[in-house]
């Protein structure tokens, strides 16, 4: 496993958050959509909020590579036993394969897309926020997704 790329994953969501929640972006909407204004922003703990979102965030990447990396299904289903002759072999012929940027942040998106959004958009639903609201926050993570993905699947 490569803990550098984990790392750098992770820290790939402040990257975008910057971007992403800047106002010239999504960040003026998201704060109109969620009542808050640039003051109380300051107000918030900024040692906490960022220490948790990086401790989650990390949690996130550590997790990202069985959903990206094809190799980990294998010796998963080798029962974990990486000298088994019938993982050797197969590693052989198909190892490599499909690790690559690209192929990463297609896994990502889809993570993104059939796990982030239905969870943030039932939590954000029943606290009767606005799609536009749903979307801001969604978008973000899939595109993280996707930036982690490539990551971790690309960098070999």
């Amino acid at each position: 496993m490569n803990y550098l790329a984990i790392l750098v994953a992770a820290l790939s969501t402040f990257v975008l958050g910057a971007i992403w929640y800047n106002p010239k972006v999504f960040g003026t909407a998201w704060m109109k959509e969620a009542g808050l204004t640039e003051e109380q922003l300051k107000k918030g703990n900024m040692v906490k909020i960022f220490g948790f979102a990086f401790v989650f965030a990390f949690l996130i990447a550590f997790l990202m590579p069985t959903l990206v990396n094809h190799e980990i299904g294998a010796i998963q289903a080798a029962g974990g036993d990486a000298n088994d002759p019938a993982l050797i072999e197969f590693l052989k012929v198909h190892g490599g394969k499909f690790r690559s940027f690209k192929h990463g942040a297609l896994h990502g998106t889809f993570i993104g897309i059939f796990l982030a959004l239905p969870i943030l958009g039932t939590t954000f639903l029943f606290e009767q926020k606005s799609w536009k609201y749903i979307f801001i926050h969604a978008g973000y993570w899939i595109v993280s997704f996707a930036i982690m993905g490539a990551i971790i699947c690309g960098w070999v």
